[in-house]
């Protein structure tokens, strides 16, 4: 009886407010986010004053839950919501890259976002073609359905997806164009792809990857010419008289350097510390600090001399605070968003929503492990935030959406048999009713 009523109750929040297990782990995120970050900002503190940094991510994590609690309301069958997510989205955000490469601010040595208010606000483009190419390659394999598989038609239209946006994203590093490969593997499998389909695919996507990591290198090699060529006027000019001011001039040779660096990253213990290497250094020493059990919370000691301590190393610092302990219990929080992804997905009768859900999960679980694996040095450096912990209003943002998006399809899918909601029994947009080939028909769906 007392399992009847629990049972009945976790169906009637999921029904109302979606996933509660989601919830939990947003919740925990945030929470996380709110303690390390302020943790993590010693620098700064040190300009913008004792609390500033404190409030600056709370009222980004405040608009961040904003967002999710509008986004979960919103039937994702809605033909505006689907209109608004899937095509708008592509086009602002394929606008926003462009623009960016041409005219974007130069952010840790590359131009990465475009500013829409100075001083005040700034957005990535690349944060938003994360959360752009899974809407639009579920509605590209949704639509390609062909015998529960994916349609030849449907791959090439995605494989042109991944590479425009790839490509796009480029100049500002390798590692989201990685992050887009691995976002759509995993959707290919939900997708019900065969293994012949999915082999091509890969194959394509390497090749992709060496094509667009020759053309970083020879845009390195420009850089590297050009700096040099500068320094020349700029010696010649100093000699004459009059001295030359340098502007734009981009980092060079900077993947290479990076891939030289983590192949011989064995060594670090036996080099000084640099300029060049002072990230990777800092950050090993804030985990092996850390050991087992952590110093304790707000105890670090390399916060305050590990550049980006607040975002694209926080994983360090959570290590350094929480020990072995914590920095593990960080990475089944994100483990586990994705596990239960692929429970929702086993219980849904269509592949839209079913790629919906494994799309986002998979998207800020990647991310998370590729910051991890940064910061422990398993990948090169490369600038990647911890989803939801990390500083930056874009990411949040983007993340928030994210959850939204989970918990709007789980809140649809536990709604199935309900008479008060029969959103799955009509198909609002013709060819998106597809059966979900990996579902698993259930007698009691939350169980």
């Amino acid at each position: 009886m007392a399992q009847n009523v629990k049972t009945n109750k976790y169906s009637e929040l999921s029904q109302k407010y979606g996933d509660p297990w989601i919830w939990g782990i947003y919740i925990t995120l945030v929470i996380i986010s709110i303690i390390e970050s302020y943790s993590a900002s010693s620098r700064e503190i040190v300009d913008e004053g004792l609390y500033m940094p404190l409030i600056k991510q709370c009222a980004f994590l405040a608009g961040g839950a904003v967002l999710v609690f509008l986004t979960l309301r919103v039937d994702y069958n809605n033909p505006k919501f689907l209109y608004l997510m899937v095509p708008v989205l592509a086009m602002v955000t394929v606008f926003s890259l462009v623009y960016v490469m041409k005219f974007g601010a130069i952010i840790n040595g590359a131009r990465r976002a475009m500013t829409i208010i100075p001083g005040v606000l700034t957005l990535q483009p690349a944060e938003f073609a994360k959360l752009s190419i899974v809407t639009l390659l579920s509605y590209i394999f949704a639509k390609s359905q062909k015998n529960k598989d994916i349609s030849t038609n449907g791959l090439v239209a995605a494989g042109i997806a991944v590479a425009v946006y790839g490509g796009l994203m480029i100049l500002s590093g390798l590692t989201n164009t990685l992050l887009l490969i691995a976002i759509s593997g995993s959707m290919l499998l939900i997708g019900g792809a065969s293994l012949k389909k999915i082999g091509i695919m890969m194959v394509f996507f390497g090749i992709m990857f060496g094509c667009y990591y020759i053309i970083k290198s020879n845009n390195d090699k420009k850089n590297e010419m050009f700096t040099e060529t500068q320094k020349e006027m700029q010696i010649t000019a100093t000699e004459d008289g009059s001295p030359m001011k340098l502007e734009g001039v981009r980092r060079s040779g900077t993947w290479k350097n990076r891939l030289r660096e983590w192949w011989n990253s064995d060594s670090l213990v036996y080099r000084p510390i640099t300029p060049k290497n002072q990230q990777e250094m800092f950050s090993r020493m804030a985990q092996a600090h850390g050991g087992i059990p952590g110093v304790g919370i707000g105890k670090s000691r390399e916060c305050s001399r590990l550049p980006l301590a607040f975002s694209d190393y926080i994983f360090s610092i959570i290590v350094e605070e929480t020990g072995f302990i914590g920095g593990i219990f960080v990475l089944l929080l994100y483990l586990s968003l994705l596990g239960r992804a692929a429970m929702i997905v086993r219980r849904s009768k269509r592949v839209l929503p079913s790629l919906l859900v494994i799309g986002m999960a998979s998207f800020i679980t990647f991310q998370a492990l590729f910051h991890m694996a940064i910061n422990v040095g398993v990948f090169p450096v490369s600038g990647q935030p911890l989803p939801l912990i990390s500083k930056g209003g874009t990411s949040i943002g983007v993340i928030s959406l994210a959850f939204g998006v989970m918990l709007s399809v789980s809140r649809t899918i536990a709604n199935y048999g309900n008479k008060k909601n029969k959103v799955e029994e009509t198909p609002v947009i013709e060819g998106l009713d597809a059966e979900n080939p990996t579902e698993i028909p259930a007698k009691n769906v939350w169980k």
